[in-house]
């Protein structure tokens, strides 16, 4: 996509994905956005687990109570996680990444959806962050902001309708009740 006001206005959600691997350079050029994201003072603390195994997915996907299934079906998952001695910002240089790939995969017509897991549990209430840990082996330092599951869209999502935005959530020069 060459205009990145279209971009954003198609990019949305996908959580069905169809039943075909990413190309090894598509998944390149995405992990490349996440590296390329800014960061606070340029740590760049965060780390990417790429996820392919459908073992792993199917596990990742039960890392909270509700709101991740849509990752076991996907082919490929990337955690973002980040060092968190780092930096006192590492929720917003984490999602600043995650987003960014989320964008460079909607440009090259690849979708996905965020699952969060930050302040996540499972209904026993063991931290999603505590789940991951134990299946994919990170150090105590990293936490997990959130599993972005990517996959060639199985559904089409309209655009995001421009009539529905809240233009009256937008204050100038001071916070204005309407």
């Amino acid at each position: 996509m060459k205009d990145f006001k279209e971009l954003v206005q198609k990019r949305r959600s996908i959580r069905n994905f169809k039943d075909e691997e990413l190309k090894p350079e598509e998944l390149q050029t995405i992990l490349r956005a996440g590296l390329m994201a800014p960061t606070g003072k340029s740590v760049r603390g965060w780390h990417f687990i790429v996820v392919d195994n459908k073992d792993v997915l199917a596990r990742i996907s039960q890392c909270r109570q509700a709101g991740a299934a849509f990752v076991a079906d996907a082919p490929v998952a990337v955690v973002v996680l980040y060092d968190t001695s780092l930096s006192d910002v590492w929720v917003e240089d984490s999602s600043i990444a995650a987003v960014t790939m989320q964008y460079q995969a909607a440009d090259m017509g690849i979708g996905s959806c965020w699952a969060q897991v930050r302040l996540r549990s499972q209904e026993d209430g063991t931290m999603a962050d505590e789940v991951l840990r134990d299946l994919l082996g990170y150090p105590a330092n990293m936490s997990a902001l959130s599993v972005i599951a990517f996959g060639y869209p199985a559904i089409e999502r309209k655009p995001q309708d421009e009539e529905k935005l809240k233009w009256e959530n937008v204050h100038i020069n001071a916070f204005t009740e309407r």
